[in-house]
């Protein structure tokens, strides 16, 4: 008589808990040693308006949600959620989340808000997008909107970063407007692109601020000044390139203005620069 083995299969491992309001990661991409972008899965659930931004995060050491404010990069009709980042080496939440796989998950609270949004402005003919770093994400959603060029004869995208490689992202994602089957022919000749540096050599360079006070903007671009009856700008950036920006704006005599309260331009508070 034979004896029959008894194979012990080896116990399962636990299975990961999941995250609270969970978002699986689908993409990750790094563009340069400090900025990356990733996308998750939106929740059926999930509305917003372009350039609207939510609470993303990880779960800290303490084992508590540690969340920040992103731009939602992705327009309000895309079947995924795109953000765009900074990577802190020691910052609390992007020192992690820099190293995120595709698979895993994020923290995603499902309550977008914002002031980029095309409510908060009064009508007008050219709308001026302004922003520095990963401060283009919210204008990568408006620019990838229909309704930004529904409303706009013509958009200015001025976007200023240290180094080439770090306008990428921007340059990509302009480049391949023009082949976009939903808006690629709404954006061939609206949208004019305007990239600049500050530190490494380009064919333009110097800060949003320094472009628009010394006008050189509008010279290169063959554009008359601002002017409030017919301008338009969002602003996204660090504060002090906010505050620096708003000056400008309000000599050109534009106005600020908010969802309750639209005016000629609009700035985002919440956005998040180094050391998150």
């Amino acid at each position: 008589m034979t004896e029959l083995a008894t194979m012990t299969a080896p116990a399962a491992k636990p299975a990961k808990p999941h995250l609270p309001d969970a978002a699986v990661v689908t993409e990750v991409k790094h563009w340069t040693d400090r900025l990356f972008s990733f996308r998750v899965e939106r929740p059926a659930s999930l509305r917003f308006r372009s350039g609207e931004f939510v609470m993303i995060g990880l779960l800290g050491e303490n084992g508590k949600p540690l969340l920040r404010a992103y731009s939602i990069a992705s327009p309000n009709w895309d079947e995924g959620l795109e953000f765009y980042s900074i990577k802190v080496p020691d910052g609390p939440l992007t020192s992690k989340l820099q190293h995120i796989k595709v698979g895993e998950e994020i923290i995603l609270r499902p309550k977008p808000v914002g002031t980029l949004v095309h409510d908060a402005l009064l009508p007008g003919k050219r709308m001026w997008f302004l922003a520095t770093g990963t401060g283009i994400a919210p204008f990568a959603s408006l620019m990838r909107d229909p309704e930004t060029y529904e409303k706009y004869d013509q958009v200015i995208m001025m976007h200023t970063c240290r180094e080439v490689a770090e306008l990428e992202y921007g340059r990509q994602l302009v480049e391949n407007l023009q082949n976009d089957p939903l808006i690629g022919e709404m954006v061939a000749g609206k949208l004019l692109y305007y990239p600049t540096t500050t530190r490494e050599e380009f064919h333009h360079m110097g800060r949003v601020t320094d472009n628009l006070s010394s006008g050189k903007v509008f010279a290169d671009l063959n554009l008359p000044p601002m002017d409030p009856a017919t301008d338009r700008a969002m602003v996204c950036g660090s504060l002090a390139f906010n505050v620096d920006v708003k000056a400008i704006l309000e000599g050109f005599g534009l106005r600020e203005g908010a969802n309750s309260d639209p005016k000629e331009y609009v700035v985002e508070k919440a956005f998040v620069g180094d050391g998150i």
